[in-house]
């Protein structure tokens, strides 16, 4: 397994850091599935469509595409908006068939998954849904997220692509991206339902800035778990923790950085940094509160022993209303800490 796969297996935060060692899908002209955005069903204007992605890459149709494929994350943020994808890879369903954290409120009977783990891509499928467009996330340039290498060229020949960078920059920077993709697809981000998932989130951070200020003293540590190593995140590792930071989030800075974005920490000593809350990675795939309870320097964390431990959706959808909920979260969970480090 690459590098870049080990972290979407959920052994890391760093998201960058991981993907900087690794090569990935390059190539520009590419494809996606089948996808109706509610504007256009509506019979609202269906064309031309034209963005610019963030490899400089730009795609113009003369239509609204209807057929859509995206990363799961992506489909979940633009269906916050109103807009529909058919086909969607990445993680979407757990092993009972519902539906993975990472899809969101998106209907996983209602969509074609073409993978649900890393390295799977059924190309034959995407094929057959005549994609007219494939979106995915940019960690590094210019990979689009979860097409797998040994696939991204057959992919990437059926149909235009458009990557959207969601690292190196505040959390503020991808929310709007999406939103400008969204309203290309066909969104009306004036609508009463989008304008309120945008009031939501403004006020969300306004919450949050006036609860670090209130409880300046409160520190925080970013982690995630394996089953052999305790990963300690930088904030500049991630869109979300560095605009938490902006609001005045005080996070414990790991001194051994790799590439600029964690610290691995064998579990003996995962004690190392000490925090009032921890933000513990919560996807599906990385280890949770109940999986930790035989490591005993986990359960040594005065965090840990405090119970203020809060999940951490590390790869975040990157809509208004999402990004809101997290935040909401962060501000509960802080304004609630008691000073145990």
């Amino acid at each position: 397994m690459s590098r870049r796969g080990l972290l979407a297996a959920g052994g890391t935060v760093g998201l960058g850091a991981l993907l900087a060692a690794c090569g990935g899908s390059s190539d520009s002209g590419s494809g996606s599935a089948k996808a109706k955005a509610k504007a256009t069903a509506s019979g609202k204007a269906s064309g031309p469509f034209r963005f610019t992605d963030d490899r400089k890459k730009t795609v113009t149709l003369d239509a609204i595409p209807t057929r859509v494929v995206a990363y799961v994350g992506v489909a979940a943020a633009l269906h916050d908006y109103g807009v529909e994808c058919t086909g969607v890879f990445g993680p979407t369903t757990l092993k009972n068939g519902t539906a993975d954290p990472q899809a969101g409120g998106i209907d996983v009977s209602k969509v074609t998954v073409l993978g649900n783990t890393w390295g799977e891509f059924n190309v034959e499928k995407y094929a057959s849904l005549s994609p007219q467009l494939l979106i995915s996330h940019i960690y590094e340039q210019p990979t689009l997220w979860y097409v797998p290498d040994q696939s991204s060229k057959q992919i990437l020949a059926l149909a235009p692509s458009i990557g959207v960078d969601v690292a190196g920059g505040p959390l503020t920077t991808p929310l709007t991206r999406y939103a400008e993709l969204a309203t290309a697809l066909g969104a009306d981000m004036s609508s009463a339902a989008n304008a309120a998932q945008k009031k939501r989130f403004d006020d969300a951070s306004a919450a949050l800035r006036s609860a670090t200020r209130a409880h300046g003293d409160i520190t925080v540590m970013a982690c995630s778990g394996s089953a052999d190593s305790f990963y300690v995140s930088t904030p500049s590792s991630a869109a979300d923790l560095t605009y938490y930071k902006s609001l005045g989030v005080r996070f414990i800075i790991p001194n051994k950085v790799e590439g600029g974005f964690f610290e691995t920490l064998s579990w003996e000593n995962a004690d190392k940094y000490k925090a009032d809350v921890l933000m513990l990675d919560n996807r599906t795939a990385t280890l949770q509160p109940k999986d930790l309870t035989g490591k005993p320097t986990w359960n040594q964390l005065p965090a840990v022993k405090a119970g203020q431990v809060l999940g951490w959706p590390s790869e975040p959808i990157f809509s208004y209303a999402r990004c809101a909920e997290n935040i909401e979260a962060l501000t509960k969970a802080i304004t609630s800490a008691k000073k145990v480090s």
